[in-house]
């Protein structure tokens, strides 16, 4: 099989987008810089590139917010090359009036899909943005749902595993929940265990395994960009099982709290990753700062991997990424994003991107829901 190619993002088009109401957008090949004041629609524009390539949005489950006041329906567009390949993706979507239910159109060269992150040629993409220091301070959920994310970048076929997990889980539940107001047997619980247990210890597998590829470059990747101490990813999986075997007896041992509960408290669905500076967990003992610069080593060490793997990197949308950085480490970062593959930064201030003013990097300047691209230097 031949390994697959970069895929570089050309151009965005929106239509009636957020603050945009007709805007389009190229990108260049290596660093793009957005600029313009607060409230302009720089992150927007982020969020638009995202939402063309992967069909939903890094900011809000509500989709409805896309949509421009007054406006039907909001449509993304995203021209990008593989080689010599040129494709589309589109993203259409309409809330539906008087409460109707929301339609959502997505293709790929014009072929109507289910699923943009099916399709072999959509560009991977990686984001920060302020609300992102959730992975880091949020539940175990958002830890999990990230490194399944990865998984299925990094393997797409393995995805197939832990949407089946989630099935089977969800059948399990439900059988639970009979069980508990005596409209079911236990006797038949035996199947949905061994089937949980199969597919479990595939999916914590896959897990382990992208933690594994990981764990050198960000800790790595934490020192460069100033983080003191020892850095380190740690997957702590809820089972110890080391065959199907195992974990069945282990979940027919906890039958009694789940019948209490209502639902399955044993299994990959209850897995922790965990981020660590000198043995510590950064979510209770780091500072915002450093919360802050593990998740940017996360993102360029998943990056690295990515680019290793599957011979492509991904396009990296950062947004408000510079302002709380020190001079040292905006010039660290910058190097990093400048040794190849694509990067969107948003800034309020070009003097906060070194290396703005080069002849290489493309400057979009934003202004009230328009977008302009600016002469490169001599």
């Amino acid at each position: 099989m031949a390994e697959a190619s970069d895929v570089r993002v050309r151009s965005v088009q929106m239509r009636d987008f957020r603050t945009y109401a007709r805007a389009e957008a190229s990108l260049g090949p290596g660093l793009t810089v957005v600029h313009g004041p607060n409230g302009a629609g720089k992150s927007n524009l982020l969020e638009a590139l995202y939402f063309g390539c992967t069909g939903r949005s890094p900011r809000t489950r509500n989709e409805r917010e896309l949509v421009r006041f007054e406006a039907q329906a909001a449509r993304v567009v995203v021209h990008c090359s593989e080689g010599a390949q040129q494709h589309e993706l589109s993203v259409g979507y309409g809330p539906g009036p008087d409460g109707a239910r929301a339609v959502k159109r997505m293709t790929a060269d014009g072929a109507p899909v289910e699923r943009l992150l099916d399709v072999d040629f959509r560009p991977l993409l990686s984001v920060f943005e302020p609300d992102r220091l959730e992975l880091l301070k949020g539940p175990p959920s958002v830890r999990r749902a990230h490194l399944d994310a990865l998984v299925c970048a990094l393997w797409p076929t393995r995805d197939g595993d832990r949407r089946e997990y989630s099935r089977v889980l969800a059948q399990r539940n439900a059988l639970l929940a009979r069980i508990r107001s005596g409209r079911a047997s236990q006797s038949t619980l035996g199947a949905w265990d061994r089937e949980l247990a199969t597919v479990g210890l595939l999916v914590r597998e896959h897990r382990a395994s992208a933690v594994e590829l990981l764990a050198n470059p960000f800790a790595k990747r934490a020192r460069q960009l100033g983080l003191s101490g020892e850095a380190k990813l740690e997957y702590r999986p809820r089972s110890r099982a080391t065959s199907v075997e195992e974990l069945v007896a282990e979940l027919r041992a906890r039958l009694p709290s789940d019948l209490e509960r209502g639902f399955t408290g044993h299994g990959p669905h209850r897995d922790e990753l965990a981020f660590q500076r000198d043995g510590r967990e950064l979510r209770s003992y780091g500072s915002q700062g450093e919360q802050r610069l593990a998740l940017l080593a996360l993102l360029l060490a998943e990056r690295t991997v990515l680019a290793e793997q599957r011979s492509r990197t991904p396009l990296m949308l950062l947004d408000d990424v510079m302002s709380e950085l020190d001079a040292e480490r905006r010039e660290l970062l910058a190097a990093e994003l400048s040794s190849g593959g694509q990067s969107v930064i948003a800034a309020t201030d070009l003097g906060h991107v070194p290396g703005a003013g080069d002849s290489a990097v493309t400057r979009l300047r934003v202004t009230a829901g328009a977008i302009l691209q600016e002469a490169q230097a001599a």
